[in-house]
């Protein structure tokens, strides 16, 4: 239902797991998105090839942009986006991952169950 207090903004949570096959080409796309991106000072490029390099999440985190995921949805203007990666142990049959549980509501709330 609809009413005028209803907020024209949404949260959009998205959770990937990702398997990295190549690291080596995974590392090799995010130097070369660093090298075209005219944009990024010199300091900051050397900080970002160096991480790049050491830490395969990290070239994930810089090639997987939140902007292209919907800048082509009619209708909406990202305002805001934030993520991160992190290397993870991964078991699909673990009740851990399943996602259907996780709706993004009451997270708090699981953290303070013992």
């Amino acid at each position: 239902m609809s009413t005028p207090e209803t907020s024209r903004f949404v949260r959009l949570r998205v959770e990937l797991v990702l398997e990295v096959e190549d690291a080596g080409e995974v590392t090799k796309a995010a130097l070369r998105r660093i090298a075209e991106d005219p944009e990024l000072p010199g300091e900051e490029r050397v900080h970002a090839e160096a991480a790049v390099t050491e830490d395969t999440a990290e070239a994930l985190a810089y090639l997987v942009d939140p902007f292209d995921l919907v800048s082509e949805v009619p209708g909406v203007e990202l305002q805001q986006a934030s993520w991160s990666s992190e290397h993870v142990s991964y078991d699909p049959d673990s009740p851990d991952w399943d996602l259907d549980e996780d709706d993004g509501e009451g997270d708090e709330e699981e953290d303070d169950i013992g």
